[in-house]
């Protein structure tokens, strides 16, 4: 098995699937565990995950992101929501605004690597109509939908892309 660091070396954001090939229920579990030991605000996992394996479930979602074809062509989305109302008690409202979108999108970056460790690929998709998702998955009022992943076996392995220099990113003080 890999190591962490050539784990998230080998995360690439992939836009075209093998749409033959489904996610094996193991994968897909293995994927899940990781997304519950994502760390969050207070430990309360202020997140809700929906899993699309149906082609329907999926080109309706597609449907709120018109420019990401590639998320009817692999065989599963997860859809991140922020729970809104879970750390309201704790936090108040900074745990309602901030916790909860962090916390949903902590678990969606668990959930990129450790598709990239059970040999998977993703894309993140952050541009869509919110509401639109809300409507299709018929969300309760306190899920905001944060992040949508395409997994699946890839059919391209794209070029590794630029990346800013440490010193542009990083002040040491």
């Amino acid at each position: 098995m890999w190591d962490f660091f050539q784990t998230v070396r080998h995360r690439h954001s992939v836009r075209r699937y093998q749409p033959d090939m489904p996610v094996e229920a193991e994968k897909l579990h293995a994927i899940l565990e990781a997304v519950s030991t994502a760390p969050s605000a207070g430990d309360l996992q202020s997140y809700h995950v929906y899993v699309l394996t149906s082609p329907a479930a999926r080109a309706r979602l597609q449907d709120a992101a018109p420019d990401q074809t590639f998320i009817t062509e692999a065989p599963l989305a997860l859809v991140f929501c922020a729970d809104r109302e879970r750390p309201r008690e704790r936090f108040g409202a900074r745990g309602c605004d901030l916790f909860a979108t962090q916390d949903a999108t902590i678990a969606a970056a668990f959930a990129q690597l450790a598709a990239v460790a059970a040999g998977l690929a993703s894309a993140w998709v952050g541009r869509f109509d919110r509401e639109q998702i809300c409507a299709q998955l018929e969300l309760p009022m306190h899920l905001d939908p944060v992040a949508v992943i395409s997994v699946g076996y890839p059919a391209e392995l794209p070029a590794p892309t630029p990346r800013r220099r440490l010193d542009e990113v990083v002040t040491r003080l």
